[in-house]
């Protein structure tokens, strides 16, 4: 009888220890990084700068996109500078000039007072910024203020973003949140750091008399026809984050766009990506020297994500799924990392 008893104690003693070496097995599982680069206690939120248009695909690609590479996308609310007027939530007309950009006078109140505004607030729940692509930004929040290009053809202006995503970087990049841009948000970018601009790229290299082929966007077919991304390869420049996140070449990344930024000479700027048109680097990625992360794409591997997932037929003409995705993979795990080495909860 007792050694019945004693058997029951030792299986029950081993039955408890099993026990235990499971819940320290599942404790230590929820504090490890799981396979979508998220925690379970500490997850990556990015917040999406505001735009009223949510069916544009420069906006629903990024959202498909973040969601693919593991963290929470979340639009903000609009940013307002207080110094500006306002119709409702529209700038008001007295402020924007007949080309439809801000005038000058509200762009030099804009950059007098950008701090006046709710961009604390936009940001507070968020780990990281991204910048989406779309309308060209007001040339007159140029460092050197310029009148419109005069194509009326492309004439696209959007000033009520402008201000929300001037005051919203210029926020971001006083308090080194991480942030980054595509297309547009690359050129807001080099704008907000003082970088010189190429208002339209044909006009441009046809002052020059030189040749250009539109690698940076599809020309339509015909005025109704889908005008797609175009696809080219762009090369990374060594001592880069973009070099540490994507290694020294992206393959035929998804372009769209008709300006783009001209130097980043005597800015806080480096160049971190170019694509060589007519023998001259033309600026395809940019980085801030003195921030933690503050980058800019002048494509859109989002789109080439959006391609895969959907099973777009020309999604071979694009880059990679993997290639794609593990650039913004990278800027995640990145911010993820700066997070947890802060303490953020």
């Amino acid at each position: 009888m007792m050694k019945q008893q004693c058997m029951t104690n030792k299986f029950e003693s081993f039955r408890l220890y099993l026990l235990f070496l499971v819940l320290v097995s599942l404790f230590l599982s929820s504090c490890s990084d799981s396979d979508d680069n998220t925690t379970v206690d500490n997850p990556v939120t990015i917040g999406i700068s505001w735009r009223s248009d949510l069916d544009s695909e420069f906006y629903t690609n990024v959202v498909t996109a973040i969601k693919e590479c593991g963290a929470t996308p979340v639009l903000l609310p609009q940013v307002e500078c207080n110094d500006i007027a306002y119709q409702g939530n529209q700038v008001a007309t007295e402020c924007i000039d007949i080309p439809g950009h801000l005038t000058l006078a509200a762009a030099n109140s804009l950059r007098e007072s950008v701090a006046n505004s709710n961009a604390s607030d936009a940001v507070k729940a968020v780990d990281a910024v991204i910048f989406t692509g779309g309308e060209d930004v007001s040339p007159t929040l140029f460092a050197n203020p310029q009148p419109w290009h005069g194509i009326e053809a492309e004439r696209d202006y959007n000033a009520t973003r402008d201000v929300n995503d001037y005051t919203l970087m210029d926020y971001c990049l006083k308090h080194d949140i991480s942030l980054l841009g595509f297309c547009r948000g690359m050129q807001m970018l080099g704008i907000i750091s003082g970088a010189t601009v190429i208002q339209d790229i044909p006009t441009f290299f046809a002052q020059k008399c030189e040749p250009y082929d539109y690698i940076h966007r599809n020309e339509k077919d015909s005025p109704d026809s889908y005008r797609d991304y175009s696809p080219h390869n762009v090369t990374v420049v060594k001592g880069s984050i973009l070099y540490d996140m994507a290694g020294e070449l992206l393959h035929n990344v998804p372009s769209w766009h008709h300006q783009s930024l001209l130097s980043v000479e005597d800015t806080p700027l480096m160049m971190s990506g170019y694509t060589e048109v007519n023998g001259m680097k033309m600026i395809e990625a940019i980085e801030r020297k003195d921030k933690t992360l503050a980058i800019g794409l002048q494509f859109h591997p989002e789109a080439a994500i959006v391609k895969h997932l959907t099973g777009a037929a020309n999604k071979d003409s694009f880059m990679s799924m993997e290639e794609a995705k593990g650039l913004i993979v990278s800027f995640i795990t990145r911010v993820k990392t700066r997070k947890t080495s802060s303490g953020q909860p």
